[in-house]
């Protein structure tokens, strides 16, 4: 008889490849001047590095949870961790930047597998109302590797090679992938057509999209390149709203937007990582600029703030359902807006490092507090077999926030050293911090609207009935 693995296994199954990938992130971000100088490419060769990996996973969640429900989410979620890993050889193996940039997109896409349906695996194994409880552990996995990111990148960087931030990837797959198939049961979704059409137009939309926003802050928001990009993300957009109506298997049921839990969550992620991905990106080029401070040494830096979330996200999922999943948003969020706030209005060349240590714990603490809920109550708001496509939407959302967060607060950043004549180490350094300071304030602004806005969600969303249809015990839809 087959011993039916503990729900702590599916846990650390479903939350181990989701490391591996929140891991990558940062890791990448402190290594981008030292793959510069190996590779002899610039500032825009270096971001394309970061930005091939967002196009490609951004333009493809909606698509890798189409396919788990329909191909068998275990088996798309195992293909998303043995294609990143396959894409973390080639970063690590590659002589140019063309080489680097095309495995990263090949991670993306790995990714767009890894992310949606590590929550939809997570979901289908435990109770409901258990849920929210693994959510907040699978946040605090998530949240370990966010927390170690900084360090290992800083570390192997300086220590070995930048090489190895890619290959440390792979022990992480290498364990993953047969723990996976013991301990996490196949499922699929009740809609298992496949919608082409959808796949291309919301892939289409959604990297027009990004690839608008990454650039505008090179070619401005109003240049011609970047108007053109924005039409066509809008055109792409209505083409697949329209074609979603009428689409036998939608990719994205439409419904979910009747549901006022999962619009204003969603509101809710958009602003928080508008703002938190805008801080985080100047706070990194602070500590090693104006502070001077090596990689190394400002990784560990930012621990009271990328450690918060893995000890604060198991304990918000454990209160999730007791408090209201929308105001412990509201007060995640408030609390990051105020430590956002506080260090932007302190910033200075000269600031000692112990004065950022209280707003740094109070924005770990708020990042911890908004995150496991805000995917307890999206997978809350639509039934458990539409978890995938409700997944693969708010991540979508949440890397376009990001993206936008980063490209909108960079113009703002941008406009001191328009009026600045640089000429020193120490004027560039002033220049820095006066343009940090307006721009953090941006992204605070944005982050207390979605404080206001979670106050809104409701606290006990009654459960809506399956925008999908469940096919007869028994009986199966013909897959389209």
């Amino acid at each position: 008889m087959a011993v039916t693995p503990r729900p702590g296994w599916v846990i650390l199954a479903s939350s181990l490849p989701m490391f591996m990938v929140a891991l990558n992130n940062l890791v990448v971000t402190n290594a981008l001047p030292e793959i510069g100088q190996s590779l002899d490419t610039d500032v825009a060769g270096l971001q394309w590095v970061v930005n091939g990996y967002v196009l490609a996973f951004a333009g493809l969640l909606l698509t890798g949870a189409a396919l788990g429900d329909r191909y068998g989410r275990r088996l798309v979620f195992v293909g998303g961790i043995v294609l990143f890993s396959l894409g973390s050889i080639a970063c690590a193996l590659s002589d140019s930047t063309v080489t680097l940039v095309l495995a990263r997109v090949v991670q993306g896409m790995g990714a767009a597998a890894v992310q949606p349906l590590s929550l939809t695996l997570l979901s289908a194994a435990v109770p409901p109302h258990r849920r929210s409880a693994a959510i907040g552990l699978w946040g605090g996995v998530n949240g370990l590797g966010i927390a170690l990111g900084p360090l290992i990148g800083g570390a192997v960087t300086e220590g070995i090679a930048w090489q190895w931030i890619f290959w440390i990837n792979l022990p992480v797959g290498m364990v993953a992938i047969p723990l996976v198939f013991w301990a996490v049961r196949e499922t699929k979704g009740a809609d298992r057509g496949l919608d082409l059409p959808g796949v291309l137009l919301v892939t289409g939309a959604v990297t027009t999209a990004v690839l608008a926003i990454v650039r505008a802050g090179d070619d401005g928001w109003a240049s011609p390149r970047i108007l053109g990009l924005v039409a066509a993300a809008v055109v792409l957009a209505v083409l697949f709203v329209v074609w979603e109506q009428r689409a036998a298997s939608p990719l994205l049921p439409l419904g979910f937007y009747r549901i006022r839990a999962f619009v204003l969550t969603n509101l809710v992620s958009l602003a928080m990582f508008f703002g938190v991905f805008g801080g985080i990106f100047f706070l990194a080029q602070f500590m090693q600029g104006p502070m001077g401070f090596a990689p190394l040494e400002a990784g560990l830096r930012t621990l009271p703030w990328t450690a918060a979330p893995m000890i604060v996200a198991p304990l918000a999922g454990l209160i999730t359902d007791r408090v209201g999943g929308g105001r412990l948003m509201a007060l995640g969020l408030l609390l990051q807006g105020g430590a956002l706030g506080w260090i932007a209005l302190m910033a200075r060349i000269d600031l000692p490092y112990a004065h950022l240590v209280p707003p740094l714990i109070l924005a770990g603490i708020g990042m911890g507090l908004a995150l496991a809920p805000a995917t307890a109550v999206v997978l809350g708001a639509v039934s458990p077999q539409e978890h995938g496509k409700a997944s693969g939407a708010t991540n979508t959302i949440r890397e376009v926030g990001g993206a936008l967060g980063v490209a909108v607060l960079t113009t703002v950043f941008r406009g001191p050293l328009r009026t600045t004549t640089i000429w020193s180490p120490v004027d560039y350094a002033h220049a820095f911090v006066a343009g940090m300071t307006p721009a953090t304030l941006v992204g605070v602004a944005v982050i207390l609207a979605g404080s206001i806005i979670a106050l809104f969600i409701p606290r006990s969303p009654p459960k809506p009935a399956a925008v999908l249809t469940e096919p007869a015990v028994g009986k199966e839809r013909a897959p389209l």
